[in-house]
């Protein structure tokens, strides 16, 4: 059953330390270290790096027991909620669910039922959700032979290990449906989402560089969003930890989904500008991006569009030739030379947000 664009998908709730997933939670943003988690240090480096930049769940992969035993170390001095990422030995599945606040495990890898009941075991005694990653180049050689490696197999797959929790007795799970192709991750996630109510984590898997990353990721996270469906998300870059919150964050907030932080419209360069557009708007984004609160501020180079988008802004700068306006909530607040305008601006920024605050 399709869900009208912006109605999320009412799905049962997880917690993950104290970030709830699901039911009516905000959608949570997260990333992943890449630092070896037996380099302590690095990590918990890493983790302030991404609490800083607005993360709210992070995954570590977990190789062998020198990597879990450094973990609990990581998790007691951890700003964040901690899930481990456990490939081939479910054994440290087991010992790191004594601390972590979350498992993640990949079932065409995990190994029999009995390695999954005994992990499910540990997960319930600790009250700790479980995250069946299914991804289309790991699916389980029993899917794999009959479907192939697409969207068939992954949905037989889940379902298979949905049940598998489910006959032990085990709900607190959330679902991932990854793979690295916008269309099929779109199509994964769109089939399997009637057929449970369970908290979806999005993601494109391997997605790449930066700039394409965030292309691919807008595409896909972005459409499943719009149709109601996730409830958190990562956006997987090759080697950005910030940039993966970033964008994430931008993904909401550009979809409409969820408001937070500054929305900044700004026009292209076209001939028509007759300012230094460029300098201000970088200026603007640089001063901006410690702003939590949504707040919509537009910084416009020509008279033509200008004062239109202006109205629409709690915050704006219509530029003219050599001087320019700064408006608030459509009302004029000053009229100055251009090489004032910015600071102005800025300063009335600041004041929206002290008022949102109620400061």
């Amino acid at each position: 059953m399709k869900r009208d664009a912006m109605r999320r998908y009412k799905t049962r709730q997880i917690k993950v330390g104290d970030v709830l997933i699901g039911g009516d939670a905000p959608i949570s943003v997260q990333s992943m270290l890449f630092t070896k988690t037996r380099d302590i240090e690095g990590c918990l480096e890493q983790l302030n790096r991404l609490y800083f930049a607005g993360a709210n769940i992070v995954r570590l992969a977990c190789l062998d027991m020198a990597d879990a035993r450094a973990l609990k170390e990581i998790k007691e001095k951890s700003p964040l909620p901690l899930i481990v990422d456990i490939h081939f030995n479910h054994k440290l599945a087991v010992f790191c669910a004594e601390f972590i606040d979350g498992v993640r495990i990949n079932p065409g890898n995990i190994g029999s039922k009995e390695n999954i009941r005994e992990v499910v075991k540990a997960c319930k005694e600790r009250q700790i959700p479980i995250r069946i990653g299914i991804n289309h180049g790991s699916i389980e050689k029993q899917f794999s032979d009959k479907f192939g490696y697409g969207v068939d197999a992954m949905l037989e797959s889940a379902k298979y290990n949905i049940g598998l929790l489910e006959d032990l007795d085990f709900t607190d799970i959330k679902i991932s449906m990854k793979t690295s192709n916008t269309q099929t991750t779109i199509e994964a996630y769109e089939r399997l989402r009637p057929l449970c109510d369970y908290p979806f984590h999005l993601g494109v898997t391997e997605a790449g560089t930066k700039f394409h990353s965030t292309i691919k990721s807008s595409i896909a996270l972005g459409n499943l969003l719009l149709k109601g469906i996730g409830d958190t998300m990562r956006v997987s870059m090759t080697g950005e930890l910030e940039e993966e919150i970033r964008v994430a964050k931008a993904i909401l907030q550009d979809s409409g989904v969820q408001k937070s932080g500054v929305n900044i419209i700004s026009c292209p360069t076209c001939g028509r500008i007759q300012s230094d557009l460029l300098s201000a708007i970088k200026i603007v984004e640089e001063k901006t991006k410690h702003i939590k609160e949504p707040l919509n501020i537009s910084v416009m180079g020509c008279v033509v569009n200008a004062l239109g988008e202006a109205k629409g802004a709690d915050v704006a700068i219509a530029f003219g030739k050599g001087q320019g306006l700064v408006i608030r909530h459509g009302e004029v607040v000053a009229k100055l030379k251009e090489d004032k305008l910015v600071e102005k601006f800025l300063e009335e920024v600041e004041d929206e947000v002290k008022l949102k605050r109620g400061l």
